[in-house]
């Protein structure tokens, strides 16, 4: 007997709340039309005739003026309609169909002017684009003797949203009304229910399954309650599975996302790699091949051809060991090195490193201090890897370190723990840089203008042969200007003896046409330069940018050689500032580089360049531009 009233009351609910809503709406809606249609022509009829009113009295005044043709008499009694703002325009017509006198609203009387009829036409009213027109004859002793027209705004729009907002202030009202009531009426039944929402709420906010709809309802509302619960724990089950798959999922995206970062950074340092070899390839070919051009040229020359002979070899050991670090790292990479391990003594492996980059470092003009133990160190390694992780990192602090610097070799024990240091006191290194700079192929200088080149694997090698041993390395700087130092840390064998006071070592290594030559590369631009005097040129060698604009403007060369990348300031814009000097402009500029790629030379002729040479240059290349100048400077100009 309990049920049925229970879904008496639900079925009853939904018809009381659908007839009082949709009841009420209906009507008021049925209401509002009728009260809106009928204001609306009420509306109508009370504009057009206060308008035809003033027609007819405008009739009156003017019929007179008409009647004497006196125009000006008649504008004044048009210019009357100015106490009524809303009449925008007026014209008196003749019998004739001349317009005898006119009136517009000030602000807009050109336009409203302009839009007055040219001719009059038959008594009457129109509604056209918001504005309401009336026609009125004039009429003198009961002959008509012309035309009144009137334009002015029609309030239509203004009058329906004001009429339209007031109905729905009054429908909402009604409606608010409605729902109160059918809400008061129905507060019985909607308890159960929001329970229901309140518990559907918490469950999406807290996102808690294990929540439950308290009560023991019965009827319709029971039903709701129960199957609402088991709802919620089916879902709960569910978001489980799901949220441990999405775990899942997340994970296997965050590796695939660091994979595919890792190859797009592998593929862009492939392709700079790729540029760079290329680039470091052709820089000691080219002064092999100008030494084979001395020895050419100058074969009876005893001096000349030392001389060449000796930029040879410096240049092939140069290749040679960019070779070898590639093939070594490869070895590594794969799997395929094999180092021969056994007793080795610290200074022989010192003295096979010097050995290799002695003449590097006396090249760059710089000091070179050691600072090792006195006592033998031994270690357990295999000496060739060894002595080339110290010729790798002190030809790195060589390199990248200004002429006439310092780079100190310093060695002690620590606890059955060999400590090497590498210090100089050159460009240092940025923070950021300090891990990344032992990955392969990175550059610490990467810009167009940087001094010191290189591929970026010395570095990655030395740390992998490092490894092997069973060791570790580690940069230090304190900025960028302020120097580096590179830590490797190696086991010992044998316990050495008490260390004595450090010795410490140091040694410091060596006309026919005005011709500019700017290269950082300096056995190529000695070697260059070398055949261009001997040949009764006058030649003028800078190393860097600044140095060859000053060398330009107090030398005015016939013939500018500049090589692109130059320290300081790159050769495109040591090209612009060459074309600014008073000289300038008759120098002929030739860009000698690596960069061979079309979209270099486009640069470089965009620059100034009046030619693009990509090294190896062969010397019958300069020979042939020093031959057409006149063609090469009338081919720029």
């Amino acid at each position: 007997m309990q049920s049925r009233p229970m879904h008496d009351r639900g079925s009853v609910r939904s018809k009381l709340i659908k007839m009082a809503v949709f009841t009420t709406l209906a009507a008021l809606l049925s209401a509002s039309i009728a009260m809106l249609v009928l204001d609306l022509r009420t509306f109508q009829r009370y504009w057009v005739d206060d308008l035809t009113t003033q027609a007819d009295i405008m009739a009156s005044v003017t019929a007179p003026a008409l009647a004497f043709n006196d125009a000006v008499t008649a504008r004044q009694q048009l210019s009357v309609l100015r106490a009524r703002p809303q009449i925008l325009a007026g014209a008196v017509y003749a019998n004739t169909g001349a317009r005898f006198a006119t009136y517009a609203k000030a602000g807009a009387a050109a336009d409203n002017e302009a839009r007055l009829p040219p001719r009059p036409q038959a008594p009457g009213y129109r509604i056209e684009r918001g504005e309401l027109e009336v026609w009125h004859k004039i009429v003198e002793n009961g002959e008509p003797v012309g035309t009144v027209y009137l334009r002015s705004r029609y309030g239509l729009l203004d009058r329906l949203l004001n009429y339209g907002a007031i109905l729905g202030g009054v429908m909402l009202g009604a409606l608010v009304i409605a729902a109160l009531v059918a809400s008061r009426l129905q507060a019985a039944i909607t308890r159960p229910l929001e329970a229901v929402t309140n518990v559907a709420r918490q469950v999406m906010q807290q996102r808690d399954f294990t929540l439950r709809v308290p009560g023991n309802n019965s009827g319709e509302i029971g039903v709701l309650v129960e199957a609402f619960n088991d709802m919620l724990a089916e879902i709960g089950r569910r978001a489980e599975a799901l949220q441990a798959a999405n775990r899942t999922l997340e994970h296997e995206m965050d590796v695939r996302q660091k994979a595919e970062d890792a190859l797009i950074v592998a593929d862009r340092r492939k392709d700079e790699f790729l540029a760079t070899l290329a680039h470091e390839l052709r820089n000691p070919l080219a002064p092999i091949r100008t030494g084979l051009d001395i020895l050419r040229i100058r074969s009876g020359d005893a001096q000349a051809t030392q001389r060449a002979t000796d930029i040879m070899e410096r240049q092939l050991r140069q290749m040679v060991r960019l070779v070898d670090d590639l093939l070594d790292v490869s070895r590594i990479n794969t799997g395929k090195f094999a180092i021969k391990m056994g007793r080795v003594e610290l200074k022989a492996v010192v003295n096979d490193a010097l050995e290799v980059v002695r003449s590097y470092i006396e090249l760059h003009g710089h000091e070179l201090a050691l600072d090792l133990p006195d006592r033998p160190v031994f270690l357990h390694g295999d000496a060739t890897r060894l002595a080339q992780i110290l010729s790798n990192l002190l030809n790195n602090a060589a390199k990248y370190t200004n002429r006439g610097g310092r780079v100190t070799l310093s060695g002690r024990v620590e606890d059955k723990t060999l400590v090497l240091e590498v210090t100089d006191t050159g460009i240092g290194l940025a923070p950021e840089m300090l891990d990344s700079v032992f990955e392969m192929f990175v550059q610490v200088d990467s810009t167009l203008e940087r001094t010191n080149a290189g591929l970026g694997v010395g570095l990655s090698l030395a740390r992998k042969l490092v490894e092997l041993h069973g060791g570790t390395i580690a940069a230090y700087s304190e900025g960028l200007g302020r120097g580096s130092r590179f830590t490797v840390r190696l086991p010992i064998v044998v316990e050495p003896e008490p260390l004595s006071k450090p010795t410490p070592a140091a040694f410091i290594s060596t006309e026919t046409y005005r011709i500019l030559l700017a290269d950082d590369n300096v056995d190529f631009v000695n070697s260059i330069g070398a055949l261009l005097t001997a040949m009764g040129h006058s030649v003028v060698i800078t190393h860097n940018g600044p140095d060859a604009l000053a060398a330009a403007a107090r030398f005015c060369p016939d013939y500018a050689f500049l090589d692109i990348g130059l320290p300081q300031m790159s050769g495109y814009d040591l090209a612009r500032g060459i074309r600014k000097l008073s000289c300038g402009p008759m120098t002929t500029l030739i860009a000698v580089t690596g960069w061979g790629q079309e979209k270099d030379r486009q640069l470089a002729f965009e620059a100034g360049f009046d030619h693009h040479m990509v090294k190896p240059v062969r010397f019958e290349q300069i020979e042939e531009i020093l031959g057409n100048r006149s063609l090469i400077k009338k081919l720029r100009t």
